[in-house]
Formats: C-alpha cells, structure tokens, sequence
C-alpha cells in the first residue's frame, strides 16, 4: 500500500471543507453513505489510519481533519433542516442528484481500487459484494417492521451505526434508523441541538470508532486492492437500491428536472474528483 501523504497545500482547506459536507450528507441522507463518499472522495485511507492510532502525526490529522470535520458538521445541521422537507416533497427528483453525484466520482473509485493491481479474483471479489449487497439491504428493509422506541439506548444504536457507515464504505446508516421509524425525530434532534438525542449518538459513534477503526485498518492494509473491490461492488449495490421507483403524479417537467438533476450531480461529482487527483 502506498505511504500516505501527509503534507497538504493550504489552498485545499476550503475543498476539504466541501469534501467534509458531502462525507456528511452520508451521515443525514438515506441511500448515502458517509463511508463510501469519503473513500471516493480520497480521505477514507487517511481517516481509517488516524482513528487507528490516534498518537501517530497528531498534529497534521488534526489540520488536515480539521476543515473535514467543520464541513461535516455544517452538512449535518443544514442538512437536517431542509433534508425532510426536500425527501418529504421531492424525494425522486433530489435521489437523482445524489445518484449522479456517485456516478461522476465512480472512475476515481474504480482507479483507486486498481492502483496497486488488479485480477480475476478482484473483480469475481467486487461482483460478489455487488450481489450480496443488493440482498442483505434489500432484505434489512423487509424484515425491521414498525417503530423503534426512542430512548439513550436507540440513539446510541443510531451512533453506532452512523459511526459503522463511516468504516464501511457503501453502508448507508440512515437507510436502517428511517426503518427503525426514528428517523425525523433524529433530524429534529439535530435541529434543535437536543442534548438527549445528540449524546447518545456521540457517545455510539465514539465507542464504535474506538472498537473497530483498528480492525478495518488491519484488512485495509494487508488487502488493500481486494478490499477496495469490496467497496466499489457494495457502493454500486448501495446506489442501485436507491433509484427512486415511484413516479406518480410525474410529468414532464419532473422528468426533466430527475434529468437535470442528475447530469448536475454527475458534474459536481466529476468536479470533485478531479479536485481530489489534483490535491491528493
């Protein structure tokens, strides 16, 4: 595996910034993983070797994850604001943009994953995530039936599984907390800085970083190509599953805009990538 570059330009602070706002519309958005925004978006590698060892390079993680975290923090507090407003009133049409947003940043993810190599058993490794991927959260959504209670214990399940969407790229955590039914009382939580939703959550995500950030990096570094084929084949069954299928009452305006909205996202991710390959 490659040495990760420590020295960041200071002209990048405000793209790890954005970079950080859309790592976070993962932790908000059902259908969005955080985990697999951050390895398309090239600071999964680094994230999961800093939360590793925390004491190795301190300092420059913190600089580097610094504009990362703010911009998270942002997505996540705006993005609870309009995020069931916008999925309550226009889901088709905004699933579009996001769809398109992964699309535009795929090459980057499939170059990542071959940088080292790549072989038969890689690519038979990324078909076989695709397939599973594709059953066990299809099947997630029809086997959790009716609502959770909300309580310190839910939240922090909430935080466990935001935290496990972060370390394993394509899990989308809100998919699960929108079938768990705790969804918009979690996004009213944010809203509202209500300390009873908002600790527990920390508390989960903070106890889950602790456990398994170092397992992951030990399959990341000793596998890096078949486990970055892993990725590619679960963020692909991820963003299939959330093609929006329900079009009622659409016309062509709408279908224009599901249109435009994609060509959109498809930009802005393309956009990005290239930023990440200029700066990385």
């Amino acid at each position: 595996m490659a040495e990760i570059n420590l020295n960041q330009s200071q002209e990048s602070w405000w793209f790890r910034v954005v970079k950080g706002m859309f790592v976070g519309s993962g932790f908000i958005i059902p259908g969005v993983s955080g985990g697999a925004l951050a390895a398309i978006f090239g600071i999964y590698e680094r994230l999961i070797h800093f939360l590793a060892d925390i004491r190795k390079n301190f300092k420059k993680n913190i600089r580097f994850f610094l504009p990362v975290a703010i911009g998270a923090l942002l997505s996540i507090v705006i993005l609870s604001w309009g995020v069931s407003f916008l999925l309550g009133n226009y889901e088709t049409i905004i699933l579009w943009f996001f769809i398109g947003a992964i699309l535009g940043t795929a090459p980057a993810l499939w170059e990542e994953a071959g940088k080292e190599g790549r072989n038969k058993s890689d690519v038979l490794l990324m078909v076989a995530a695709f397939i599973g991927g594709l059953a066990i959260i299809g099947l997630s959504t029809q086997q959790i039936q009716g609502a959770v209670p909300a309580n310190f214990l839910t939240w922090t399940l909430c935080g466990f599984l935001i935290s496990l969407g972060t370390l394993i790229p394509g899990l989308s955590p809100s998919n699960f907390i929108v079938i768990m039914g705790l969804y918009q009382a979690m996004a009213d939580g944010f809203k509202t800085l209500n300390l009873s939703v908002v600790l527990p959550i920390l508390l989960g995500m903070i106890l889950t970083l602790a456990l398994l950030s170092k397992v992951i990096k030990a399959i990341f570094v000793k596998h890096y190509t078949k486990f970055f084929h892993f990725v590619v084949g679960i963020v692909a069954a991820s963003t299939l599953l959330i093609v929006p299928t329900n079009y009622s009452g659409f016309g062509w305006l709408q279908y224009g805009l599901c249109l435009l909205m994609l060509i959109l996202g498809i930009g802005i991710g393309a956009w990005m990538a290239k930023l990440e390959a200029k700066y990385k």
